[in-house]
């Protein structure tokens, strides 16, 4: 089938040549995935009829459970294990494949007809049936009074599924659901996310198997470099090889911040310069930051301690305690690993500012009233203010961060989908030196639901989701050094 879980893998002997170019072509499509998943709204015609486009280019299965593309659907099922194999290898890889993937069969599933969605959950053995008319009409009421935005004429229209309690628990702690005698009734625009729950925790148990396996995989000399080529391909610029080592003076640092720098960035910079201090949270995702800009290990340590000796912290002390973290990031300690900066993904999703914290997402991390604010601080127009406020409210925290670079270099195209502070900088040098030009285009309402981003430009400058490959357990070491307040 075109659609499925991927539980069985495939048997059949295939050339190295094959495997490389399958293996190449699916991480077009789930970097295209990821990509428009930050760009559009993923509900949007304009996300489907791209990804469908993609789908078509690529030739992997459009048509669910179309019997007459054999090639595609065979295509579409090694390559799953073999990016499987690639992306076991760490814990961030996994996370960006687990995502892309679960968006790849959210499109498929609700593509499906409603009788091809019956044959689907039969396929992946999720016994869910569809309620008679007869059982429906009885239950029409509760079903309505029950159900989110429904009313009687909706719940005649639509189909309903009875799933036992436990498969239903997210839609049931929402209160979204009608429950009898322990089942919920879910309507079929509610199913896929039982379906992608369902998805999400095999393919999840199926990764951390196969990373156990990969001892037996590493020692084959001809699959090794491929894997490894292949997790690395599409993970974006490795921030922590500085391309512009020594380019900026420290004296430039504060203007670079105010033209150049993210909002989280910003934000952490203006609070160093308040308080001469950051917490360690802060230190290693602003120091980081810097590192992947150009500043030199020597340029690091004289712009940490002249500020934190302004404060309450002397020469000495900063010397024996906070000096060696600083080293140690740079891989000049400890283990000399040559730690990446966070991506997006990475802030946002770990690590939560405290009271007396100023790291992580300001768009994910702020009070909405505390953002609004600061964005007005900024001089950011009150219809961007409005703009962006709304994409925080629907959780696409990376697009509000796009909105934001829009309206503070005043393009209304920005050219690339962001998901790594250094990147935005990066892009920000660019368009201010005159490297690349954006049009202002009069007219333009700002739709938060689009972007014009051209399918090369995104191809080119996106960086994917997941942070650069540091390793979880490397990253606590370097946490360890910095715990000190």
């Amino acid at each position: 089938h075109s659609l499925q879980f991927y539980l069985e893998p495939p048997t059949e002997n295939i050339s190295l040549v094959e495997f490389e170019s399958f293996a190449i072509d699916r991480l077009k499509l789930l970097k295209v995935v990821e990509n428009l998943g930050v760009s559009y709204v993923r509900t949007s015609d304009s996300y489907k009829t791209k990804l469908e486009s993609e789908l078509r280019k690529l030739k992997f299965p459009y048509k669910a459970l179309a019997e007459d593309d054999y090639e595609a659907r065979r295509k579409d099922h090694i390559s799953h294990f073999i990016l499987r194999l690639a992306y076991c290898q760490s814990e961030d890889l996994r996370r960006w494949f687990l995502q892309q993937e679960m968006d790849l069969l959210r499109y498929r599933f609700n593509e499906l007809t409603e009788g091809l969605i019956q044959k689907f959950l039969e396929h992946v053995n999720l016994s869910f049936e569809a309620i008679s008319e007869d059982l429906k009409n009885e239950l029409a009421y509760e079903l309505c009074t029950s159900t989110p935005g429904f009313n009687i004429t909706k719940v005649k229209e639509q189909m309903f599924y009875k799933v036992a309690l436990a498969d239903a628990v997210d839609l049931f702690r929402a209160r979204r659901v009608f429950i009898k005698d322990g089942f919920a009734y879910v309507p079929l625009k509610d199913i896929d996310a039982i379906v992608l729950n369902n998805y999400r925790t095999k393919l999840s148990k199926a990764l951390a198997l196969t990373a156990r396996s990969l001892p037996s995989i590493q020692s084959d000399e001809r699959l090794q470099p491929l894997l490894n080529h292949l997790s690395h391909s599409y993970v974006g610029p490795d921030y922590s090889v500085q391309k512009n080592t020594g380019k900026f003076a420290l004296e430039q640092i504060d203007a670079l911040s105010v033209k150049s720098f993210p909002l989280c960035m910003r934000q952490l910079h203006k609070a160093l310069r308040d308080n001469h201090h950051l917490r360690h949270g802060g230190r290693m995702q602003y120091g980081l930051f810097l590192k992947g800009i150009g500043l030199t290990l020597e340029q690091a340590l004289e712009f940490w301690k002249k500020e934190f000796i302004r404060g309450k912290v002397d020469a000495d002390k900063f010397d024996k305690g906070y000096a060696y973290s600083i080293r140690h990031s740079y891989g000049k300690e400890g283990k000399r690993t040559d730690y990446t900066p966070y991506s997006c993904m990475k802030i946002i999703m770990s690590n939560p500012p405290s009271q007396g914290d100023y790291h992580g997402c300001p768009f994910r991390h702020s009070d909405p009233e505390l953002l609004k604010q600061k964005l007005q601080l900024y001089k950011i127009p009150p219809s961007g203010v409005t703009q962006i406020l709304e994409l925080v409210k629907g959780m696409h925290y990376q697009l509000a961060c796009q909105k934001y670079f829009e309206f503070t270099h005043d393009v209304d195209d920005i050219g690339f989908s962001l998901n790594h502070p250094n990147q935005y900088f990066a892009e920000s040098q660019r368009l201010l030196s005159g490297g690349r030009e954006v049009k202002k285009e009069l007219g333009n309402s700002g739709n938060s639901q689009q972007k014009s981003n051209s399918q090369e430009s995104m191809n080119s400058n996106s960086t994917p989701t997941s942070s650069n490959t540091t390793a979880d357990a490397e990253l606590e070491g370097l946490e360890a050094y910095f715990t000190e307040d």
